[in-house]
């Protein structure tokens, strides 16, 4: 949640167990949201130490939200100082979908998805979107997300938007004869599905 309480423009360093201290004892006296920047970098650090993926909700959100504050570049120096360690997963992105892609492009560790984004664009906008994030994201960095909450058709208005916008794009690159079918179904395959299986570590068939 460090998008809503925080933003990314946070001291990359790990902070000293005396600054966490401090401010975990000036937030217990205070209560209310936790949105100290220390305890913040605390909890990501702590999610290295852990060694398990590591989502970040990026970009668009609720009104408590400061936009140019959630620009997933600004954890570029962080994601420097946390090479080979965990998955980070970029979820959403709007309106940095081409920022998040930069990034999934040049760090290894770094995946993204844009399932809020659809849920709100809708299936016909959703390859714009798509497009813009697969202009330079590995295939193998996407990752199908619908957001959804609440009532089943949300589930499927996500899944109906990911589908249409990516099979829309990878159509026309077969039409074009930049991929052959069984590429393209194979990418397909690896955003839908395959992808995240490898990062989350997930069995065959789950």
């Amino acid at each position: 949640v460090a998008a809503y309480r925080t933003g990314f423009d946070l001291d990359p360093v790990r902070p000293t167990d005396a600054d966490v201290t401090r401010a975990a004892r000036r937030w217990a006296a205070c209560g209310g949201r936790l949105a100290d920047p220390v305890l913040m970098r605390h909890l990501l650090w702590t999610a290295v130490d852990l060694g398990l993926p590591l989502q970040l909700h990026t970009g668009f959100g609720d009104n408590d939200i400061r936009l140019h504050r959630v620009d997933p570049t600004h954890l570029t120096d962080w994601l420097h100082l946390i090479a080979g360690t965990i998955p980070v997963l970029l979820l959403h992105c709007w309106p940095y979908q081409r920022q998040a892609a930069y990034l999934a492009a040049v760090f290894e560790q770094v995946y993204l998805d844009v399932g809020l984004t659809l849920h709100h664009v809708g299936p016909v906008r959703a390859r714009a979107v798509l497009e813009e994030a697969l202009e330079i994201t590995p295939f193998r960095k996407l990752l199908y997300s619908s957001d959804a909450y609440g009532v089943s058709e949300f589930y499927w208005l996500g899944a109906l938007a990911f589908r249409r916008g990516l099979g829309d794009l990878l159509q026309d690159r077969v039409d074009a004869g930049e991929l052959s079918l069984p590429d393209a179904l194979r990418l397909a395959h690896r955003a839908g599905a395959d992808n995240a299986r490898r990062v989350y570590r997930l069995p065959d068939g789950h």
